[in-house]
């Protein structure tokens, strides 16, 4: 499909609710069905998708757009069978919409967006983009001085408005299949879409990488709340920690992230992929780097889980149980394609999460009975196993401290 240039649908009145709701209530009734008008950006066209504005919620009552990247696969429409899965992608943190990631899903067969969540288009230097003459908040680190605003100026509830807003409008395009979309979002993205999988319901799955909750308890940004003071900090987090979120989540979710993670640690990680009440998948590589390109929007896992979801593929392994006897761990587990690889993943650290260095051994496992264990090797503090199947995807088990 080719968007036009002139308004698609006019959009429905601005969300309003009562400054009696909490942060939560409001994000989950805000933008969730509107259809956003839509605004040219012939300057900023690149070839393969298209590039818009839409209208996004009002920030101290003056009107928003927001920038965004709409591509699907290069297919004849003869050859198309029936309506497209779709994606939504949430930059992270010095980011904004790009459109290589938006071919990325098209040339796996979905459709996808990417819409800029702080008011820039993609002209100028990561970090450094452009602003537009219709901006929201500037995003990120700078909400923690919008603590003073109104709840619906503050950054996470506009940019968790622009997805929500994004969301409606790619599932009402005639080529897309509304009920077989899911989200991911890397870093900052990442914790959106912990905000996101929490208040909007309609997808089928969401996937962060890097990013997860509990900033408060360990994360890059302790210097940053330590400068808040200790009531600052406690509001932003009451208001806009993911923790706040995620037990309203009962979509599936894939999470995803790397031991050494500079961000987003282990221990913050792990108190948040089990708060989720939908099925929690991990994925967490011994030093995976932290980024957008191929460390972030690359990783097969995630392809492979969407098509689990979205279409006919062959599911991730998935760990059943695990535990610890004596001086070993073990999981269970079961696949529906061939593992070929089992690790043991080991550090004899303590300290900071993000300084600790990682082992890893291969250990025996048993495909027929699903079972994979270990010896623990001496003066192991933390472990967890990673299994790897024939697609050369890995699974996690949650890490175990000793």
């Amino acid at each position: 499909m080719i968007l036009a240039d002139e308004p698609l649908a006019k959009p429905r009145d601005t969300v309003h609710v009562g400054d009696e709701l909490s942060a939560r209530a409001k994000l989950s009734r805000a933008a969730l069905d509107s259809v956003p008008e839509i605004f040219p950006a012939e300057s900023l066209q690149v070839e393969g998708v298209k590039a818009f504005f839409y209208r996004g919620l009002d920030h101290k009552r003056q009107p928003t757009r927001v920038f965004a990247y709409y591509g699907v696969p290069a297919l004849d429409e003869s050859k198309r069978h029936g309506k497209l899965p779709a994606m939504v992608l949430i930059h992270g943190g010095g980011g904004t919409a790009f459109d290589r990631w938006v071919k990325v899903w098209n040339a796996r067969g979905y459709a996808a967006i990417a819409m800029d969540l702080c008011g820039c288009v993609p002209v100028g230097a990561y970090g450094k983009w452009e602003r537009h003459d219709h901006p929201g908040p500037r995003g990120w680190d700078a909400s923690f001085e919008q603590l003073a605003d109104p709840i619906e100026d503050q950054w996470t509830f506009q940019a968790v408005s622009a997805v929500k807003l994004a969301h409606s409008l790619i599932r009402s395009y005639p080529e897309v299949d509304a009920d077989r979309i899911g989200v991911t979002g890397i870093s900052w993205g990442g914790y959106l879409t912990c905000i996101v999988a929490g208040t909007d319901p309609r997808y089928q799955f969401a996937v962060p990488v890097y990013g997860c909750g509990f900033l408060g308890k360990n994360s890059a940004w302790l210097p940053a709340f330590e400068k808040l003071g200790a009531e600052q900090a406690k509001l932003w987090l009451s208001q806009w920690d993911p923790s706040v979120y995620l037990p309203q989540v009962k979509m599936p979710m894939l999470w995803v992230n790397g031991t050494n993670d500079f961000a987003y640690p282990m221990d913050s990680w792990q108190k948040s992929t089990r708060l989720s009440q939908g099925t929690n998948e991990l994925c967490l590589r011994v030093r995976m780097p932290h980024g957008h390109g191929p460390a972030g929007e690359d990783p097969e896992e995630i392809h492979v889980f969407a098509n689990s979801k979205l279409r006919d593929g062959k599911p991730l392994a998935l760990i059943t149980d695990q535990g610890l006897d004596g001086d070993s761990a073990w999981a269970t587990f079961k696949s529906d394609v061939p593992i070929i690889k089992a690790e043991l993943n080991y550090t004899l650290d303590t300290g900071r999460w993000q300084e600790r260095k990682w082992e890893q051994m291969p250990v025996a496992f048993d495909g027929s009975t699903g079972r994979v264990s270990s010896p623990i090797p001496g003066g192991t503090t933390v472990c967890y196993f990673n299994l790897f199947d024939d697609r050369q995807c890995a699974v996690s088990s949650s890490h175990l401290e000793r």
